[in-house]
């Protein structure tokens, strides 16, 4: 037999589960956007704080940047800017 109950129209349950998982969804979203929101303003005071002790944040930014690249990712990355600017006749 189903589990739906018997008191409940067959077309209302499914409705309202839906209903309910995707208002969970929502409500969870809005959480976590809230969340990040905390987060970039704590990594843009952590940038102004970094600026205050007279650190350039463009090169801060670079840096991080860099850091995320996997190591031969950034060797080919570096060995393709290099190549480039002796082209460009940049580099001595």
């Amino acid at each position: 037999m189903s589990d739906i109950p018997y008191d409940q129209p067959v077309s209302d349950t499914p409705a309202s589960f839906a209903k309910d998982q995707l208002k969970a969804f929502i409500e969870r979203i809005e959480r976590l956007e809230e969340e990040k929101k905390a987060i970039a303003d704590d990594i843009k005071d952590v940038f102004a704080e970094a600026k205050g002790n007279g650190f350039d944040a463009k090169a801060l930014r670079e840096i991080l940047k860099i850091r995320k690249q996997d190591a031969d990712q950034r060797a080919e990355h570096e060995a393709i800017v290099d190549l480039y600017m002796q082209a460009l006749g940049m580099l001595s």
